[in-house]
């Protein structure tokens, strides 16, 4: 049987605003098992972004459980969330959040160094593997300003795989990208939860980019309003394939 990655149960998340009390969450519940791929939608103001604080251990709950991998969340101190987050989770964020003057080897070694027990062969090794998993093999000495959009994306996913997480979170990692980049990214995405079975959690607020997962979850007033197994899921290599050659930048 699969294992949970993700537990959520009744998640709420309320901020004091001045005089006024914000429920960005109102009891939000779902669990996402080990070698899924689900999308997180909603619009502006839904609670996306407080569920994907909350999923990645950088805010906690005002009430109800999360369990990460077996972890209950709720209970650590913030030192053990970081080192949760670290060996637990990859990210993947809209900006890339790059080193600029740093080599695409060095920002996927960032990690790492967080990580005493990896030495400095082993480091380089595992960046190198990362690299290679999402094709920069020959792009290792790469400065971000040398590399395209679709890259630096690819650097920063190559970052969010090398301390091999249980999960991937990423938040909008199409959302500075064209049409045909975005494309490419979701069919990594795709090969990295098909083939190498990782579990992927992706918000975004496209619904062509939703279509490529598994299963969508949709929020709304911070409330779960559907969560739906994707029925015809798109291949993403598909899609790329079928673009006109025009929209090739």
């Amino acid at each position: 049987m699969s294992k949970k990655i993700l537990e959520l149960q009744n998640i709420k998340r309320a901020f004091i605003m001045g005089t006024e009390t914000v429920h960005a969450l109102r009891g939000v519940s779902f669990d996402v098992m080990a070698g899924e791929f689900v999308t997180i939608m909603g619009s502006s103001g839904s609670g996306k972004t407080t569920l994907l604080n909350t999923l990645g251990c950088l805010d906690k709950p005002t009430e109800g459980v999360y369990m990460l991998d077996g972890v209950n969340v709720g209970g650590l101190s913030r030192d053990e969330l970081a080192r949760l987050r670290n060996r637990k989770i990859g990210f993947v964020f809209q900006s890339y959040n790059l080193l600029p003057r740093t080599s695409a080897l060095e920002n996927v070694e960032l990690p790492l160094f967080y990580n005493s027990s990896v030495s400095y062969d082993e480091r380089k090794q595992k960046a190198i593997k990362a690299l290679e998993a999402v094709k920069l093999a020959d792009r290792l000495d790469h400065t971000p300003n040398q590399l395209s959009g679709g890259q630096q994306q690819r650097v920063a996913i190559a970052r969010a795989l090398v301390n091999e997480p249980v999960m991937i979170l990423a938040d909008e990692a199409t959302g500075n990208l064209d049409t045909r980049t975005s494309y490419e990214i979701m069919a990594l995405m795709q090969e990295l939860n098909q083939v190498q079975g990782k579990t992927i959690v992706f918000v975004t607020h496209e619904p062509d980019i939703a279509a490529f997962s598994t299963r969508t979850v949709m929020l709304r007033d911070g409330k779960v309003v559907r969560d739906t197994p994707n029925e015809n899921i798109r291949s993403a290599k598909e899609a790329l394939a079928s673009l006109p050659h025009s929209d090739d930048y």
